[in-house]
């Protein structure tokens, strides 16, 4: 899965990627998805929603708004929570 990070674009802001779903409850049914794996690891993302698309935006306050491996953690499990929704 480490493999999907490609697909994460590291900017200014942090890590960010945007899923498409097939209607606006399928992709609040995800935000919720990732909403509990931010719980569980204490590192919660930036979420925007519009319509059918939602990008996270992930990067570590507490390093200054650097990228680090708890972003990159973060962003795997977003990434099988999607997969997994695909399968």
């Amino acid at each position: 899965m480490a493999g999907l990070l490609h697909l994460w674009e590291e900017g200014a802001h942090g890590l960010r990627r945007s899923f498409l779903f097939s209607s606006f409850t399928a992709g609040i049914a995800f935000v919720n998805d990732v909403a509990a794996v931010a719980e569980n690891q204490h590192h919660h993302p930036h979420i925007a929603v519009d319509y059918t698309c939602v990008t996270l935006t992930v990067n570590t306050h507490d390093a200054g708004g650097a990228v680090t491996a708890k972003d990159h953690k973060l962003a795997s499990a977003v990434d099988a929570l999607y997969l997994a929704l695909k399968d």
